[in-house]
């Protein structure tokens, strides 16, 4: 009895094709051929209408989105097929789930399957438990090829051979080795990104350093044969994976992401972690595989700088340098709740610095965490650095004399090497030129423009260059620019206060030698526990500023000199007398009348009362003259001997006479003596 009804005959046929990888289409075409061949088997069985599926051409059956696939359970449903005819049981599903789908819709609507080898009925149980079989032993041997090939992967990988990638600045041997690319353009190129990285510590600022510097990094042209290398401007993508990638310190790496496997609209999809893994958890890792750019020793340290620069996203981490004036951001934590401080910038023109503690992940402990100003603790801190550099000054002097000319030859040498690239592509230009017949117009105007372009570039690239020797050429240090660095060297501090000392060099400095500070309030000081790279601790306790003091604050000593002067002088005269003493202001301005005014008012001192002195039996040397009857220039003689006591509580203020002392006998007969 033939399965095959009238009924499923007026409906349509279906012919499904698919294959899994975008390679077999290239390549496998007589698996095509014999799937559209189909067509005709279905027309055999006297089908008239036949319909091809192959819109899954180049795709998985292993759970991936398959439009086609779903293309045919949509015309199932429909019951607009009569029967779905494919190679084997393998090319409709390899998983479980869209096996047993297609079964159960074909079993209800009345729907034949058929292969090469017979015709199913999915309502009879005979071809329903065969059918099941058959989707079974699919999904197994599916399971099968891939536990193979990965394990087969992973024992290429555990030698070190598995190169499905080879990065920029290496080349793959025939033997299935890498090494480095032979070009040295390529790696110096290569290397400048980590002297550069090395010099400027962020990845962002490498990445602003070869975008003003117009410097280009080399990268591999994807879909081309032989892996041409073009060079392009970086983009910080570029610049994060030579960065991070084990392959430039020499070291053979595998499974540095791993995968997770996660359910969207019904269906199974792998998906690699975009954060890589720990180095203890990669599933290779060979060191000294093939020659490095760098030592493994530099990339780890790299790897641990570009984890602290990540602001925000690491609870431990101390952030990347920031904008501003403060010298410690991302250095401080927390001794009560363990959170990284904050900097904040506020005052007119955001010069007044604060760093604060926003509490334990929101909690209540916020209202018992901490907050300071940032200038003090700064300079302490700072000076606790200058300590421990100053036995290094003189060394650190000659290193930047020699990092100011390496500085100058890091582009210079690249645009060299990009010359000597552009000769060898004129003189390959012009031998192809001059090798093809001149008759031929058609390929030789199309060779000439192609030299002509190598001509142009080279000569840009020559421009280029003698424009960088002329603005940046630096004359050698003469006698005097060379001890004057030596003396800087010796005294950091004057070193480090300097104008040319940038707020960036600083930070740059501290960070280099400070981990972390663990800071807490205790009273009106801070105390600090200061964690160095080197592992040892330091102690350090900090006065805090007091509620309403600021950097804005006129010194303790101007201000007790103007308590005193206040009982004895009007407010311009004492303005006057700050003046030729050489005081200034909070703010560094010159002393008038209205800013002593204004000084009194704020500490509670009160006004010169006329009188005040002759109540307190006090007068001034002028006025000790003429109760004498003796010149000012003997009474003042009289003072300098120490035979008339007087008082002056700085250069420029009167002396302070007692009127008692004028009735000594000693005074009197130097008066009458006069």
């Amino acid at each position: 009895m033939s399965k095959i009804t009238p009924a499923h005959l007026a409906r349509a046929a279906f012919v499904y094709i698919r294959q899994s990888t975008a390679y077999q289409v290239v390549n496998n075409l007589e698996s095509q051929r014999r799937q559209y061949g189909l067509v005709e088997r279905a027309r055999q069985l006297g089908w008239e209408d036949v319909q091809l599926v192959d819109d899954d051409l180049g795709r998985s059956g292993g759970g991936t989105v398959r439009p086609g696939f779903e293309k045919l359970l949509s015309a199932i449903c429909e019951e607009r097929v009569g029967v779905v005819v494919s190679l084997e049981a393998s090319r409709l599903a390899r998983n479980g789930r869209d096996w047993h789908t297609l079964l159960e819709f074909c079993g209800l609507v009345g729907t034949l399957i058929v292969d090469e080898e017979a015709i199913y009925d999915p309502r009879s149980p005979n071809d329903r438990l065969l059918l099941g079989m058959k989707g079974t032993m699919s999904e197994m041997e599916l399971s099968l090829f891939r536990q193979r090939s990965a394990e087969a992967m992973r024992q290429k990988a555990r030698r070190g051979e598995l190169h499905l990638t080879v990065a920029v600045g290496y080349v793959k041997t025939d033997d299935s080795r890498i090494e480095k690319d032979p070009d040295r353009r390529v790696q110096d190129g290569i290397l400048l990104v980590f002297r550069k990285f090395a010099e400027l510590q962020s990845v962002r600022q490498v990445l602003l350093w070869f975008r003003q510097e117009n410097v280009l990094v080399p990268a591999i042209v994807q879909g081309r044969g032989k892996r041409p290398v073009e060079w392009k401007a970086p983009v910080y993508h570029t610049l994060h994976h030579m960065l991070t990638n084990p392959v430039y310190a020499g070291s053979y790496a595998y499974g540095r992401r791993g995968t997770r496997v996660t359910i969207k609209d019904g269906r199974k999809r792998i998906m690699r972690d975009t954060l890589r893994r720990n180095w203890s958890d990669w599933e290779v890792l060979i060191h000294d595989h093939h020659e490095g750019y760098i030592a493994w020793t530099e990339f780890e340290r790299n790897q641990h700088l570009i984890a602290d620069n990540a602001n925000g996203k690491s609870y431990m981490g101390r952030g990347s340098i920031r904008r501003g004036e403060a010298l410690l951001p991302g250095l401080f934590r927390c001794a009560r709740c363990g959170r990284r401080l904050h900097i904040q910038y506020t005052g007119k023109g955001g010069n007044t610095q604060r760093y604060a503690c926003r509490g334990a992940f929101g909690t209540k402990a916020a209202d018992n965490c901490i907050g300071f100003g940032g200038m003090r603790v700064d300079r302490a801190v700072a000076q606790e650095v200058l300590d421990r550099l100053q036995p290094l000054g003189v060394e650190a002097a000659l290193a930047a004399m020699e990092a100011k000319s390496v500085h100058h030859c890091d582009k210079r040498k690249h645009i060299e090497n990009a010359i000597q690239q552009a000769q060898y592509e004129a003189v390959r230009a012009r031998r192809q030129y001059d090798a093809v017949d001149p008759d031929n117009r058609l390929v030789a105007s199309e060779l000439e423009r192609r030299w002509n372009e190598k001509l142009v570039q080279l000569r840009d690239l020559e421009v280029q260059l003698e424009t960088l020797k002329q603005t940046q050429h630096t004359p050698a240090l003469s006698a005097a620019d060379h001890a004057r660095l030596m003396t800087l060297g010796k005294d950091l501090t004057k070193a480090w206060n300097s104008p040319g000392a940038s707020v960036e060099t600083r930070k740059k400095i501290i960070r280099l030698l400070v981990k972390e500070i663990i800071v807490d309030v205790v009273d009106d000081t801070l105390a600090l526990i200061i964690h160095w790279q080197g592992g040892d601790h330091t102690q350090l306790t900090v006065k805090k500023n007091k509620i309403g003091q600021t950097r804005w604050t006129v010194e303790a000593d101007v201000l007790d000199l103007v308590r005193v002067l206040a009982r004895q002088l009007s407010d311009t005269a004492i303005a006057a007398i700050l003046n030729r003493s050489g005081k200034l202001t909070a703010h560094g301005a010159s002393w008038t009348r209205s800013h002593v005014c204004s000084l009194r008012n704020i500490n509670g001192i009160p006004v010169y009362r006329e009188g005040e002195r002759a109540e307190r039996a006090e007068v001034t040397l002028d006025e000790a003259a003429d109760i004498l009857k003796v010149s000012r220039t003997t009474a003042y003689r009289m003072v300098s001997c120490g035979t008339l006591p007087a008082r002056q509580l700085c250069g420029g203020a009167p002396w302070i006479i007692q009127l008692a002392d004028l009735q000594r006998d000693a005074v009197c007969r130097e008066a009458d003596a006069s």
